[in-house]
């Protein structure tokens, strides 16, 4: 016979191991909360110096290249240098920091340290001007490959740039990676691989293999990691690069220009060529005049690229070339950039005075040139300019 009593002591039974699963939990949960805590106090003991910390001795292991990046507090330096196996704790590094001024100072970049060193040995090789490597600067107006000048001397180019911003020694090696193998992957891979923007990338495969990343590099300091490879390198330089042709308007400031991104690089690339920083605008102004009625552009700076040479003024031999860069012989721009565009470069296409300009030429020493609307009008231009000794 059921009494119903069976039934009190099921619920009992329940609700007993119910109280056992919460105090099961509550203690869990204050395990987790302590072993958090202790974490945090050993890390805040670290940083404040209260107790000893780890710290390495003698001269260290190995070279190794370390990033300090945009932004990086000297803690976020110190824990980069832990991760990397160059000081022991963080704390030994903040702690030599703190009597060094110049730590505050340190720019994000690559840095050649050594593993398993003091902390204090980490703070003055760090801020050592001899490591920091891999940082490199692209001009204005450079070109992918070297330049040539009368005078014998060489104005090196992206590729040359690139492989010696390569450099470091490390363990006795040099990281080099030669001007040559930079230019044979720039003609080789793909371009979409190394990360030639999508605005570029079709126009930029029809180009000649050899110039095909021309003017694809933006103006602008970067910082490149020795020991990479080439086409690490490349990728790297290009991604970078990319984010400043988006911060100088690129590709959207073509929109209203009438030409593709690609092409209106392209006509910067001749702007920053032709003329000063002053004179762009006109500059910008006789391009589009030109291409308007057909007439050829007829820039000697296209015809010397091809030739790698600087020259202000082209022969009559130079001019009668044939090729696709001879704006002399050929209708409407060149099939790519000739040098790296600035941003005022740029500006200047994007937004170019009013005027019948047609014509240009040198006509101050300072680089200031004389503009023309009849060619009769640029040939006293001309005539000026040879009295000022501009050419």
């Amino acid at each position: 016979m059921n009494d119903g009593l069976d039934l009190f002591d099921d619920h009992s039974d329940r609700d007993h191991r119910s109280r056992g699963k919460r105090v099961k939990l509550a203690v869990f949960g204050l395990l987790i909360v302590l072993l958090i805590g202790a974490g945090v106090w050993y890390g805040w003991r670290q940083l404040s110096g209260l107790g000893g910390y780890d710290d390495f001795a003698g001269p260290g292991e190995t070279d190794i290249v370390i990033e300090v990046k945009p932004g990086d507090s000297t803690g976020a330096i110190a824990g980069t240098l832990v991760e990397q196996g160059v000081v022991a704790s963080s704390r030994a590094f903040v702690a030599a920091a703190e009597n060094n001024a110049q730590v505050r100072s340190i720019q994000p970049g690559f840095y050649v340290m050594r593993t398993k060193i003091s902390g204090q040995d980490a703070v003055t090789r760090i801020v050592d001007p001899e490591a920091r490597v891999g940082n490199l600067q692209i001009k204005p107006g450079t070109q992918l490959h070297d330049i040539k000048k009368a005078d014998n001397t060489v104005t090196p180019g992206v590729a040359s740039l690139l492989s010696k911003a390569s450099c470091a020694e490390l363990n006795g090696k040099s990281t080099c990676v030669a001007a040559k193998d930079l230019l044979q992957v720039a003609e080789k891979a793909d371009l979409a691989n190394l990360g030639v923007p999508d605005w570029a990338l079709a126009d930029a495969n029809k180009a000649p293999r050899e110039r095909r990343l021309e003017g694809l590099v933006a103006p602008a300091v970067y910082d490149v990691r020795p020991g990479a490879t080439a086409e690490e390198l490349w990728k790297k330089l290009l991604a970078d690069s990319s984010a400043h042709w988006q911060s100088y308007g690129m590709p959207g400031i073509a929109d209203s220009s009438g030409f593709t991104p690609y092409q209106f690089l392209t006509m910067a690339s001749l702007v920053q060529r032709e003329g000063i920083e002053k004179d762009f605008g006109k500059v910008a102004r006789v391009i589009y005049n030109r291409l308007e009625i057909g007439m050829e552009l007829a820039f000697d700076s296209t015809v010397n690229y091809v030739l790698d040479r600087p020259n202000i003024a082209t022969s009559d031999a130079d001019r009668e070339r044939a090729g696709p860069y001879n704006t002399y012989k050929n209708m409407g721009l060149t099939p790519t950039p000739i040098s790296s565009a600035s941003k005022e470069a740029l500006a200047a296409v994007a937004e170019p005075p009013a005027g019948k300009w047609l014509f240009f030429v040198l006509c101050q020493k300072d680089g200031t040139s004389c503009f023309a609307e009849t060619y009769e009008e640029h040939l006293d231009n001309r005539d000026l300019a040879r009295e000022n000794g501009a050419f």
